[in-house]
């Protein structure tokens, strides 16, 4: 279609919206994809004695954190993993992380975390789905892996205590509850002290960031179960890159030098890790972790340290809004708040800049796109409802859904992606990346699977998900991997799982099942959540349980969710009227 041509050189080539970035934000960067240990060797030679991470009150610095990734790397390659092989991360937001994280870089092996709510089947399929040799894990984690190796051997399971990098070996366990198991040690299973008993090493392997992967990260993509996006090296060092600018304004506006993040997103999550983990490393900035939420304790570290950058979810922002100690703590050195993963209420936002003093913006990005293309500008034109603009070296804009062709602005479409940061494709499922791609333009773009629009100044607003995915609390749920857990059960004959919407939670998981007709009457809705519990994360189980006779069908016997979740909406419109 000659058209696209016409909306690609009229609304997409020379980028509209750059005309609405805070000053000094440049529409392309020069961008140097690097392998990410560089970065982390460039901190240790020029700011060694800087602190890194603060966990607990402990003070780690850089020239400490590079060391342990050469130890961490010497005990990898003893064990033979090199370049290519996978190394899985099963812990939540702990110095270990990034010290592990980068040693597995070091040598070219890829990373695949896993989110530490995962049950043993969870673990035991995505180390599998990955292929990992070697998985790190924590005590307080290691019975769920003691479980998921019965499932899927690995050759190495390294163990480290949630204690590691605290002062204090008593208190803050005592604080968190938590009440590590007696580990059985042997030559599979090594406490994470031996691994860095070794000799540090110095090598490197010789990467090719356009080509080599960094890690394998488990997204939903455009349908189905999760599956590994490939990233490599330069899909992220690009968004690095890509990201200063924006952060070189906070640096002017608010006369900052040295940053100071809060690290409370999980570093599973590809928001997390990019715009946290690897980007305090590669600008040298300094990180408070969090291994678990805590909102007094999150206000209380934000005054203490004078955090200047927090991202996070709606929720969060509305549960700090809603503390009843918010009023008790100074949050002014917050500088630069963004949101992403779910739609930003706009009292949520409102109130919390007023609280605290601080910008509050809107994001977007997702897991292919390692991970940020949108951004509400940050001292200038934000508008209400946008996911904002298109940062640096990005070009977004909005295509027929089933064909590849450009739509000008304000027609709804589906949002698409061009830009470094781009992942390389989906691991082992050339199907999905037949779809997920087009080329249009002399340019390759992604397909989101998001449903939105641009309107004339160049801001993307997103209107529905084209992806069968929920929402819960900034989480994304597959309904598939519901579904396929509900269908294991004994009396479920047919299932089908939608999002409902949820003033807390954003949306809920909801499941209407077909039973089978020996079950009906001797099961209840609360035996089918209760028989989930270990068999997904507590995010993913369905919240509410609805027996059907029958589930409404097309012509060719699929389930139409549609019909459900339109039933649900008018039930919702007839409440709130």
């Amino acid at each position: 279609m000659s058209d696209t041509y016409e909306v690609f050189e009229k609304y997409v080539k020379n980028k509209p919206w750059v005309k609405n970035y805070d000053e000094g934000v440049p529409a392309d960067v020069e961008i140097k994809p690097s392998p990410l240990f560089t970065y982390l060797d460039k901190q240790v030679t020029e700011n060694g004695q800087v602190v890194a991470y603060i966990y607990f009150g402990n003070k780690v610095p850089y020239k400490t954190v590079g060391e342990h990734s050469d130890r961490v790397a010497a005990a990898l390659k003893e064990w033979g993993i090199g370049k290519g092989d996978v190394v899985a991360l099963y812990m939540p937001n702990t110095p270990v992380f990034p010290i592990v994280y980068y040693g597995a870089l070091k040598l070219g092996a890829v990373v695949t975390p896993m989110n530490p709510m995962y049950t043993p089947r969870e673990v035991a399929w995505q180390a599998k789905d990955a292929g990992a040799r070697v998985l790190f894990t924590v005590d307080v984690l290691y019975k769920n892996v003691e479980e998921a190796v019965k499932m899927y051997q690995l050759e190495k399971v390294v163990v480290a205590e949630i204690t590691e990098y605290m002062p204090s070996l008593i208190k803050p366990l005592a604080k968190m509850k938590l009440k590590p198991p007696k580990i059985q040690y042997s030559s599979r299973v090594v406490p994470y002290r031996e691994v860095l008993s070794h000799s540090p090493t110095s090598y490197r392997a010789n990467i090719n960031p356009l080509e080599d992967l960094a890690a394998l990260m488990y997204t939903g993509g455009t349908t189905g179960l999760p599956k590994g996006a490939e990233i490599t090296h330069g899909n992220i060092s690009s968004n690095l890159q890509q990201l200063k600018p924006l952060y070189d304004v906070v640096r002017r506006k608010r006369g900052v030098n040295r940053l100071v993040i809060m690290g409370l997103l999980p570093w599973y999550h590809i928001y997390g890790q990019v715009t946290v983990m690897h980007y305090g490393i590669f600008d040298g900035a300094t990180v408070v972790v969090m291994p678990r939420p805590d909102i007094d304790q999150l206000m209380k570290l934000i005054q203490k340290y004078n955090v200047h950058v927090l991202h996070g979810v709606p929720t969060l922002y509305n549960m700090i809004n809603n503390h009843p100690k918010v009023g008790k703590y100074n949050l002014k050195s917050l500088a630069f708040c963004i949101s992403g993963a779910a739609p930003l209420p706009v009292e949520v936002a409102k109130r919390f800049e007023q609280i605290t003093g601080a910008v509050l913006r809107e994001g977007y990005g997702l897991t292919e796109t390692a991970v940020v293309t949108h951004l509400n500008p940050l001292y200038g034109k934000a508008k209400v409802g946008s996911i904002g603009l298109p940062i640096p070296s990005t070009y977004a804009a909005i295509a027929d859904p089933d064909k590849p062709e450009l739509l000008p602005p304000n027609q709804v479409g589906e949002i698409v992606i061009s830009g470094p940061q781009v992942f390389k494709g989906y691991h082992n499922r050339p199907e999905e990346n037949a779809q997920a791609f087009f080329q249009c333009c002399g340019l390759r773009w992604f397909r989101t699977g998001d449903m939105g629009y641009m309107d004339e100044e160049g801001y993307f607003y997103v209107v529905d998900r084209k992806k069968d995915m929920i929402k819960y609390k900034g989480y994304s749920v597959f309904s598939r991997e519901i579904e396929e857990v509900l269908y294991q059960h004994p009396c479920v004959k047919e299932a089908a799982v939608i999002g409902v919407p949820h003033p807390e939670a954003g949306e809920i998981p909801k499941a209407f099942i077909v039973l089978k007709e020996e079950c009906k009457g001797k099961v209840t809705p609360e035996d089918i959540i209760k028989w989930t519990e270990d068999k997904l994360a507590h995010y993913k189980r369905p919240r509410v349980v609805e027996f059907r006779d029958e589930l409404p069908k097309s012509a060719v016997g699929k389930i139409l969710k549609r019909e459900l979740k339109a039933e649900e909406l008018k039930k919702l419109q007839k409440v709130s009227t």
